[in-house]
């Protein structure tokens, strides 16, 4: 666990969180900030486009299918567990470095988007496929890169796709029905196994069917507590400026440092901006422009951190659950109590409202959360696999262990499941964040082109 922490810290410690930053502040700078000021131009055509009814052609996917897909495996246990646990250890301070990750991770997502669909490919099958691992190897003509970020893909969806997402799921039907986590984990393989045979468009149409209730009832929820507790916003919004900032000395054992680390960290797993695995699903579209897609892009973070992670890190902090300075004392100790860790702090938070309903919304919602971030995750790992190899038998490998990954994390411990969350995504961010700089005339002249059309 200290290891694992170590190297994690020396990952985000410095090149990557600036990398991260600097690829978002890049595309914000060289669009204009697209993201603010284009608001009306990428909203009407996301949420306006909803109430718009799509055919999937042969081959492909509905736009909304392919978002519903990407938020399935985006909207995991980082939006709650997630958030929690980097509240819990950086102090109120990450919420506001989770929400400039967001900011900038709107242009990141957005050119990610275009690549995924400038450089897709039809497999044999007649399928679009396309994702950093294409766009590396058509785009840069860097086939062994490509090659490395499937691996690293695979790697990270057996982990931050898999082990996290089970871990939660089961931490949270122990707290509220006592089911045992061997159990869970156990029924969560078989089912998780049992959607993933049916390919792309079995995980698409399963997550356009679960996001919208998984939404409504977490953000219905979470909403009922914050206005409960209105009059508490005022002090949470300059706990939150006060410990971004505030040095060590001021704010005891939390920094701006930490506050920095776990925001970023926790911002990049709960929207994937910089890390690229979500433009896969992305890829598979029916869209007749990139500069289309790459508004989903942006409202796909928007969406996951701005509103969801937001809603969480709200309900914990003016819900009284939490306080910055017991937190403080637990972590010197070394004494943390369970209800303090991941989703149970977020399942108490809804709780100090809703009581024993509060829970279930939380469970329920998690529940739902991990579990179609599971089946995104498990569709990720497959093409990285097919990346890599064409053998049937490779492929058929994955199919065995991701499952038992799912097990293996409903038991596991989960301090060091999320060190190892942190690690992989870093990873999977170097060759990607690199590739964004280096594709990015393609990126601006395509978006340019879009909207000139439109």
């Amino acid at each position: 666990m200290a290891f694992l922490s170590q190297i994690s810290g020396v990952l985000w410690g410095g090149p990557l969180l600036v990398g991260f930053l600097a690829v978002g502040l890049y595309y914000s700078l060289r669009t204009g900030f697209f993201q603010i000021f284009g608001l009306p131009v990428w909203w009407k055509h996301t949420v306006g486009a909803l109430f718009q009814r799509q055919k999937a052609e042969q081959g492909g996917v509905t736009q909304l299918q392919a978002l519903s897909t990407a938020l399935a495996a985006t909207i995991g246990t980082g939006s709650v567990a997630g958030v929690a646990a980097a509240i819990f250890f950086g102090g109120p301070g990450t919420v506001f470095w989770m929400w400039m990750s967001a900011l900038l991770g709107m242009m990141t997502g957005c050119a990610e988007k275009i690549l995924a669909i400038q450089y897709r490919e039809k497999d044999e099958k007649g399928q679009w496929r396309g994702g950093p691992m294409t766009y590396i190897q058509l785009g840069l003509k860097l086939r062994w890169l490509g090659c490395v970020y499937a691996l690293l893909c695979v790697a990270e969806t057996l982990v931050g796709g898999n082990l996290a997402q089970a871990n939660s799921i089961a931490t949270a039907l122990e707290r509220s029905v006592g089911l045992s986590p061997k159990v869970v984990g156990v029924v969560l393989a078989v089912v998780v196994s049992v959607v993933l045979m049916g390919g792309i468009r079995r995980v698409s149409r399963l997550s356009q069917l679960l996001v919208p209730v998984m939404a409504v009832i977490f953000i219905g929820g979470g909403v009922g507590v914050i206005a409960v507790n209105a009059q508490k916003l005022p002090q949470v919004m300059e706990q939150i400026v006060t410990y971004a900032f505030a040095p060590k000395a001021v704010v005891g054992g939390y920094s701006m440092g930490l506050a920095l680390r776990y925001g970023l960290a926790r911002g990049v797993f709960s929207n994937e901006a910089g890390v690229g695995m979500s433009a896969m699903a992305h890829a598979c579209a029916q869209v007749d422009h990139p500069g289309k897609q790459g508004m989903w892009g942006i409202f796909e973070v928007f969406f996951a951190t701005l509103v969801i992670c937001t809603v969480t890190a709200l309900v914990i902090l003016t819900s009284g659950v939490y306080d910055p300075v017991a937190a403080q004392e637990m972590i010197a100790a070394g004494e943390i109590p369970r209800e303090m860790l991941g989703s149970n702090l977020a399942a108490s938070a809804f709780a100090s409202l809703w009581g024993k309903a509060g829970e279930w919304m939380v469970t329920v919602s998690l529940t739902l959360f991990a579990f179609t971030s599971l089946v995104g995750a498990g569709y990720y790992g497959r093409r990285g696999v097919e990346t890599l190899t064409k053998s049937p038998l490779v492929l058929g490998v994955y199919h065995v262990v991701f499952p038992l990954c799912v097990v293996a994390g409903a038991v596991g411990d989960l301090a060091a499941v999320w060190e190892l969350v942190d690690l992989c995504n870093g990873l999977l961010a170097i060759p990607n964040l690199a590739t964004l700089l280096l594709l990015s005339p393609v990126v601006l002249r395509t978006l340019k082109e879009w909207l000139k059309k439109k």
